[in-house]
């Protein structure tokens, strides 16, 4: 039965091939036809949200070009299942790993599985998704090699392969100028960018921070550099999450204070610090938590949220940017992408960024402080004192940001994309006869 069924099947394909192509189905090539660009995006995961918002907006934008791309994001699944995509965008998900004080990694779940046996998970995925997608275009961020040096053996065979083009992106700050050169600019790193990417795509602006100057980063970086801009946060409206917009149509007339911990691991000084200050009588307050922020933290802000009724308390919203739009004003740690929705929005924002261990935040902070762009605070000042007084301030108009630096990235990737594919994106594509 099984035998006749293999021998019937044969048959068929072979009555339904071309007799001059060999093509099954009867389908002949037609040669110069061009396909949908295939774009992979790399976010490496470990901390918070950052690093996939990031890859989720670049994936919209580029969605929603000319270019009509297929794009497939790789990402830990906590994080990538948070958020909407565009149609065109789909996601193959990696084990999570977790970046502890001392720098090491460990599985954020499996509790029997080691930290090797997991790259070396992860390592397969991405270069089994990598063989089969046959990306035109690969955008990691931030690690030039992936955690741990996951990414090498792909990096490798794609530059044998010869057909996709490797972008790095990076943020406007990355750490100090000490620890960069000591640790993210290594050989290693160094060695990658020279050898396997094309371009390096700073996700900022040179008046705000140029780290090719301030990191002394010459060579193949220096020679591959290039500013795209800031990411503009208002297109992500489109596919925020129905709790942030559904919440933000039902708060009560009058003004919003929002305050933003990012992940919330170590948010929790700033979170209770808000929830006691003295909101304006005409304010209302939220407060979003963070997924990361700790079991007995996250209890504690909301027994003191408790009883008052014009603060809200939010375990976590994926993409708060419709909070962002519809708050007056906004108190938060400094992260990459918190920003950007503070700038993207015309803001008045005040920032208390973390300084310790890593002070990209407070770098960050500084600058834009230094523009007349947002208000900062030390961590050492914080108190609930210290936002009551703000918060009652009069900071007069909102600060004109896009007329300050440029917040132009999106709408620049897919023209930067499009420029290093030029006509290369020509293949053999199969047509019904």
């Amino acid at each position: 039965m099984v035998a006749n069924l293999q021998v019937g099947i044969r048959s068929a394909l072979r009555q339904s091939m071309d007799p001059l192509t060999g093509n099954a189905g009867g389908l002949r090539t037609r040669p110069h036809a061009v396909r949908a660009p295939r774009i992979a995006l790399y976010s490496q995961g470990m901390v918070g949200f950052g690093h996939i918002r990031r890859n989720a907006s670049i994936a919209q934008a580029l969605r929603g070009s000319s270019l009509q791309p297929d794009i497939v994001m790789i990402a830990e699944a906590w994080q990538a299942g948070a958020l909407l995509m565009p149609s065109g965008v789909d996601c193959v998900t990696l084990p999570a790993l977790r970046r502890e004080a001392d720098g090491e990694y460990n599985p954020r779940f499996l509790r029997d599985v080691s930290d090797e046996e997991l790259i070396t998970l992860r390592t397969r995925v991405i270069r089994s998704t990598m063989e089969v997608f046959e990306p035109d275009v690969l955008i990691v961020d931030y690690l030039p090699t992936g955690v741990a040096g996951e990414l090498t053996s792909t990096l490798e065979f794609l530059r044998r392969r010869g057909n996709t083009r490797c972008v790095l992106g990076l943020r406007d700050v990355l750490y100090d100028r000490e620890t960069v050169k000591r640790s993210w600019a290594s050989d290693a790193n160094m060695d990658a960018i020279r050898d396997y990417y094309d371009s390096v795509w700073i996700y900022g602006d040179p008046t705000v921070f140029d780290p090719v100057r301030e990191y002394e980063l010459n060579g193949s970086i220096a020679a591959k550099a290039q500013h795209t801009g800031y990411l503009d946060q208002r297109p992500r409206l489109e596919f925020a999450t129905a709790e942030a917009s559904s919440l933000a149509a039902s708060l009560p007339p009058g003004k919003l204070a929002l305050c933003l911990v990012g992940g919330g691991h170590d948010g929790g000084a700033l979170a209770e610090a808000f929830l006691e200050t003295d909101l304006p009588r005409d304010t209302t307050g939220v407060l979003v938590s963070g997924p990361l922020m700790p079991w007995h933290e996250r209890q504690r802000v909301r027994r003191m949220a408790r009883g008052r009724s014009r603060l809200h308390v939010l375990d976590f919203v994926p993409d708060p940017t419709p909070l962002v739009e519809r708050a007056d004003r906004v108190i938060s740690m400094g992260g990459y992408n918190t920003v950007c929705e503070a700038l993207s929005f015309e803001k008045h924002a005040l920032i208390v960024p973390r300084v310790s261990p890593e002070p990209e935040q407070w770098i960050r902070a500084q600058r834009l402080q230094e523009l007349g762009l947002v208000d900062v605070l030390h961590p050492r000042m914080l108190s609930a004192q210290a936002l009551t007084d703000w918060l009652a301030s009069d900071l007069g108009p909102r600060p004109a940001s896009r007329s300050i630096i440029d917040l132009d990235g999106l709408t620049r990737i897919p023209a930067l994309v499009s420029e290093m594919l030029g006509s290369s994106l020509v293949h053999e594509v199969p047509v019904a006869p």
